[in-house]
């Protein structure tokens, strides 16, 4: 096993880059293929890629132009010394504003007139009266004052609360911010604010078994435009715009998984549940089960908006149907039909077989959303053991969640 790493990537290359939506899809996923090269490089499946990105050109150009910064400028960072330009195009994360960089905002902001605080210290109205305590400082029907214009004044507002920030800073980048209010920052200054730029991890969408030599990934890009900005996802849109099938390089490294894994009995079923890129470790996982044999069965459980855009690996999973791999494919498709469904609805709707499989040993994954699909998958499966399982809400609430998860480490969970 070789020792690449966060801190020592592997320099490699985008072999294959190229968009698996049908025509006419809001979305953007990309099946992405890198060499390994002579790297010594190997990974099982359920393993993770690190791939480190650098931060778009046109927000670092934005930014050095906003501050009025010489690009060409030495500057030293925890990477050593090199150009400011650099510095900020592979050292920080400039896409992105943070809570310390908002909060900065407080020394650097000057108010633009005078201050002036007032306070109630009691109010008699229609009979009724109302003095100020410790929990109380404002009459209950009394509205909370608006920050006026005064810069310091909103900085004051913005900066009052975690939660204010966290608004604040939802639609804002740096150079937002530095527009806003004006502010301008030595490099230095810049660089203790700023967060150090991290690898991403993504989930491997292939066996090495199957493609020797090769890593791949199915990776969402994000993309939007706010403020007449483009704006997006900083790994995503490096990989798919930024080095693409230049031959540029790019860094990688390996992230191991040690329990995400296919059980060791080739024998025994498993059930994946993988809606929309998280999919990715399950065509890993169908290609290994493939090249390795074992009578297993496989059951797969996919979704997304519309099977004529998302069906992502269209041939592939027919010609595992087709072969005798997959033994049941069950989709959901949200906006194919007028009500909403959704992986959950589709496990519930199968409960009987379900709760069969488990009661064979069956192993349980699920890959993707961990905000909303995971939880939802996950009460479904709760619901399925009351249902066909004849518990209580608590026993299967402890059979779930412990037993199977904690104990038995049969329902394996890669959520982000």
């Amino acid at each position: 096993m070789s020792d690449w790493s966060a801190k020592n990537p592997y320099m490699t290359q985008i072999t294959e880059n190229y968009i698996l939506n049908g025509e006419g899809s809001k979305k953007e996923t990309r099946h992405i293929v890198f060499a390994l090269g002579d790297s010594g490089l190997d990974y099982k499946v359920g393993d993770a890629l690190g791939v480190l990105a650098e931060n778009p050109p046109h927000i670092v150009d934005d930014l050095i132009a906003v501050q009025g910064w010489d690009p060409e400028m030495t500057v030293t960072t925890h990477n050593g010394e090199r150009s400011l330009y650099d510095a900020l195009k592979k050292d920080f994360e400039v896409h992105m504003a943070n809570k310390k960089f908002v909060q900065s905002l407080a020394e650097k902001v000057v108010s633009s007139g005078m201050k002036i605080s007032m306070s109630i210290v009691s109010r008699t109205r229609n009979e009724s009266s109302w003095s100020a305590n410790e929990d109380q400082q404002a009459p209950p029907s009394l509205k909370p004052s608006v920050p006026t214009d005064d810069p310091a004044a909103q900085v004051e507002a913005i900066t009052s609360d975690t939660k204010a920030i966290e608004d604040y800073l939802w639609t804002r980048d740096y150079i937002d911010i530095m527009r806003e209010f004006d502010v301008k920052y030595t490099p230095e200054e810049f660089f203790e604010l700023a967060g150090r730029l991290k690898p991403r991890l993504y989930s491997i969408a292939s066996s090495h078994d199957a493609h020797p030599g090769f890593v791949e990934l199915t990776v969402g890009i994000v993309r939007f435009e706010y403020n007449g900005r483009a704006r997006g996802g900083l790994c995503t849109q490096f990989m798919a715009d930024e080095i693409d099938t230049s031959g540029a390089p790019i860094g990688v490294f390996m992230s191991p998984t040690k329990s995400f894994v296919l059980p060791d009995d080739k024998d025994i079923d498993i059930i994946m549940v993988g809606p929309g890129t998280g999919i990715a470790p399950f065509r890993a996982f169908m290609e290994q089960r493939v090249h390795d044999g074992g009578g297993g069965k496989n059951w797969l459980f996919f979704g997304d908006q519309s099977e004529k855009t998302e069906f992502y690996y269209k041939d592939e999973i027919e010609s595992w149907i087709d072969g005798g791999h997959l033994y049941r494919f069950t989709t959901a498709w949200s906006r194919d039909q007028e009500e909403k469904i959704y992986v959950q609805h589709r496990l519930k709707e199968h409960g009987a077989e379900i709760w069969e499989w488990f009661e064979r040993g069956a192993y349980f994954y699920i890959c993707g959303d961990k905000t909303y699909m995971a939880k939802d998958v996950h009460r479904a499966l709760i619901q399925i053991a009351i249902d066909h399982g004849g518990m209580s809400e608590e026993d299967a609430t402890h059979f779930i969640g412990d037993t199977m998860m904690k104990e038995q480490k049969r329902y394996l969970r890669d959520v982000y």
